[in-house]
């Protein structure tokens, strides 16, 4: 057995005692921002240094926020459901088309739904010109619930002895769901150029649990089960409990205050690739594989007055370079087990191609405003868009990440009734967005996405 670096077991640690097991779904499964600041304005920006949290966004911010402490923690909640209509194959054979699997008709809302999420971040001013920083926060995730519902489909075909089966769960092997939490620890330093350019670099630590219930009937579209010639049944697909994997990268990061009124930032996030998640290899291509996408900000801030800051703010995230996230569902039926006539091992769960979400790359557009409001208030706003990433051809493994959300408005203040002494807070409202298509292994069936949510977050601030 491999013995974890020290730095695993650290992050493992802060990990268990924060229990940042959080269920995002807002960029995709990214968070619209990150520090009470930055979500107040709905992630917006970047070129706008406030708080030691804000190296998180951009590491080039680091000797412009001083020596400063940042606690502070969120209260999320999404609402996700979803709903299939009545099915014409019921889970019958047909000749040349295979064996439908059905879905319900079900009507079923996710259980789970409030998560605590904290972040701390200590920023640390090593001369005039650099400074270094250390964060701790949870970014993103996914996770759903579901309790009950109906699955019903011919277990061993048209010639099998087995007659149709209606099994509980969404998929038939009882409750379903998944719970990806990924947690993130920034150690970032970063320097002045000159007056107009700073420069900025993060080594990201990421430690990631994972788990998912409920999916085990998917046995049969599997590489192990496949390989064997149908002879070995998959060990790590379902109901594993939680399995974690562990990786690192970079950020690198711009900041050039051009004038007193305007600002530019840039960060990009390289793709983190991720140890294997060992005990669902037969679920995540690449024997379990579950990366972390590559990420880019551009911002630009304009000081219309000495009161009033716009920001503008542009997002991009690489979810199809993923292969868990990106590789379409459709994969899956040119598995040899799968009835289709294919021959392709790679293609089926668990492969060096297997079927995944079937996501697209997201961009995400962003505003915010800043109102300095007398010596103690300021007051903050912010809207963003992003068309999610789900196509609507992609819906029968997307009931586990139904990731749909697009529009979030923000609002929030800062109270400083103490020089160097704030405290911050934030709101967050994602309004309701449905989503429908074809039920992938019956499409004589719909499946309907809906989901909304909000979120408070706290933090309070000093500066040393």
């Amino acid at each position: 057995m491999r013995t974890k670096p020290l730095w695993i077991k650290w992050l493992v640690l802060i990990v268990t005692l924060f229990a940042v097991g959080s269920a995002y779904a807002t960029n995709g499964y990214f968070t619209h921002g990150t520090g009470t600041k930055n979500k107040a304005m709905a992630g917006s920006g970047i070129a706008m240094p406030e708080d030691a949290i804000d190296v998180t966004n951009n590491p080039a911010v680091a000797p412009f926020v001083g020596d400063q402490l940042v606690i502070g923690a969120a209260l999320f909640s999404p609402t996700r459901k979803y709903e299939t209509s009545a099915s014409q194959a019921n889970g019958g054979c047909f000749p040349g088309m295979g064996c439908a699997f059905t879905i319900g008709p079900n009507s079923l809302t996710s259980d789970s739904n409030y998560f605590v999420i904290p972040h701390i971040a200590r920023s640390f001013q090593i001369d005039d010109k650099s400074a270094w920083a250390v964060s701790f926060y949870g970014r993103g995730g996914m996770n759903t619930d579901w309790t009950g519902g109906t699955a019903t489909f011919d277990p061993d075909g048209p010639m099998g002895p087995a007659p149709i089966m209606t099994l509980p769960g969404t998929y038939g092997g009882g409750d379903a769901g998944v719970n990806l939490s990924p947690a993130f620890l920034d150690l970032t330093w970063a320097t002045r150029v000159n007056e107009k350019l700073s420069l900025g670099v993060t080594g990201v630590f990421v430690a990631q649990m994972f788990k998912a219930e409920g999916v085990g009937n998917f046995a049969g579209y599997t590489r192990t089960f496949a390989a064997s010639g149908g002879t070995t049944m998959p060990q790590n697909l379902s109901n594993n409990g939680t399995d974690w994997s562990y990786g690192y990268g970079l950020q690198l990061g711009l900041h050039a205050p051009l004038s007193d009124r305007f600002a530019v930032g840039i960060m990009y996030q390289t793709k983190i690739k991720m140890t294997e998640l060992d005990d669902y290899a037969d679920l995540f291509a690449e024997r379990g594989g579950f990366d972390i996408p590559a990420d880019l900000k551009v911002g630009l801030t304009v000081r219309t007055s000495d009161a009033i800051a716009l920001n503008f703010d542009i997002e991009h995230i690489w979810y199809s370079d993923i292969d868990s996230v990106g590789n379409p569902i459709q994969n899956v039926f040119t598995c040899p087990t799968a009835g289709l006539g294919g021959m392709d091992f790679e293609n089926c769960l668990g492969g060096n191609n297997g079927a995944g979400f079937g996501w697209d790359d997201m961009t995400v557009f962003k505003v915010g405003m800043a109102w300095t409001a007398g010596e103690d208030w300021t007051w903050r706003f912010g809207y963003s868009y992003g068309e999610q990433p789900i196509p609507n051809s992609q819906m029968t493994f997307n009931i586990l990440a139904p990731a749909v959300m697009e529009q979030h408005l923000t609002a929030g203040f800062t109270l400083e009734r103490t020089p160097g002494r704030q405290w911050n807070f934030a709101v967050m409202y994602a309004p309701n967005v449905e989503l429908t298509g074809p039920q992938n292994f019956d499409p004589s069936q719909t499946v309907t996405f809906e989901m909304y949510q909000w979120e408070a977050e706290a933090s309070y601030s000093w500066r040393f």
